[in-house]
């Protein structure tokens, strides 16, 4: 079973960074997306980054130069940096993988990462 594992989360101050990490269970020749969503308090889930096999990267939140999603292939992992915290990013934040080759078609969540921001 594939399993993807958010960490990195925990109550930060507003301006401080943070790091998410997100650990799948598949290597990343048989990924072909993954992706950083967040879901705040009665707020629907929103795409936050994507980063696809080739390392074209695509953001959609509105305040793209805080946020920064990269992969390390070798550690077999993908991070989110958050700079600047604010109070507005208090939410879940979940791992997205789309899977390749023989797990085409699949798309894997996992439980989520909380980070709260508050002073």
């Amino acid at each position: 079973q594939v399993q993807v594992v958010e960490s990195g989360g925990g109550e930060v101050q507003p301006g401080k960074s943070l790091k998410l990490s997100c650990t799948p269970s598949l290597n990343f020749l048989n990924i072909a997306a993954m992706a950083w969503y967040r879901q705040a308090p009665g707020k629907q889930r929103e795409l936050v980054a994507e980063i696809n096999s080739n390392g074209r990267i695509d953001y959609s939140v509105s305040e793209k130069d805080r946020f920064t999603i990269s992969r390390d292939s070798a550690k077999n992992m993908m991070y989110l940096t958050i700079d600047n915290l604010k109070p507005e990013d208090t939410a879940m934040y979940y791992c997205r993988l789309d899977g390749a080759r023989n797990y085409r078609g699949r798309t894997y969540w996992g439980q989520g990462t909380q980070v709260t921001v508050s002073s």
